[in-house]
């Protein structure tokens, strides 16, 4: 089981960094690059400006104990059910925690609409280790959501990677 747990976030992590970046994540510049197995990824301390639309990527994360968001949330120290509509941001748009606890409403293209709590981060900075689970760091224009929030918006899991637009709720 842990092997195919494996595969699926290695084929996530190939997927999303094969996406090209939406014109507003371009608004970012990497702060440095991580070589992570042989391949460079970009580290961001940034993220693009929050609007009432922000582009973003939405990526599948399982936040409970054993799942591949490594430990636990970085706003709580807890593990999260994946029956709750939860998230992790990027790096500069989680804010030093200031987005803790808060809601967001996500906007998929299918015109179905959803919030979620703000429970972590995905770390744009830091990753290939232990505590990120051994994937590298998330792009800066990551909503890192639960299968509950997916569920939520009608999305197929099996997909991995879908663009959607959040804002603050």
């Amino acid at each position: 089981m842990a092997s195919f747990k494996l595969l699926v976030s290695l084929s996530l992590v190939l997927a999303i960094t094969s996406l090209p970046l939406p014109s507003s994540a371009q608004t970012c510049n990497p702060s440095g690059t991580l070589v992570c197995k042989g391949k460079s990824y970009p580290k961001y301390t940034c993220s693009p400006p929050v609007t009432a639309k922000t582009e973003a990527l939405l990526t599948l994360n399982d936040f409970s104990e054993g799942g591949d968001g490594g430990g636990p949330s970085y706003c709580d120290g807890k593990y999260h059910s994946n029956s709750e509509k939860v998230v992790a941001l990027s790096t500069g748009w989680f804010d030093n925690k200031s987005r803790c606890g808060k809601m967001i409403r996500i906007t998929a293209r299918n015109g179905k609409t959803t919030t979620a709590k703000v429970v972590d981060e995905c770390d744009s900075r830091a990753g290939c280790d232990k505590e990120h689970a051994g994937q590298p760091p998330c792009r800066n224009n990551i909503v890192d959501g639960s299968a509950a929030v997916w569920k939520a918006l009608g999305l197929d899991q099996d997909e991995g990677v879908v663009p959607v637009t959040w804002s603050m709720a």
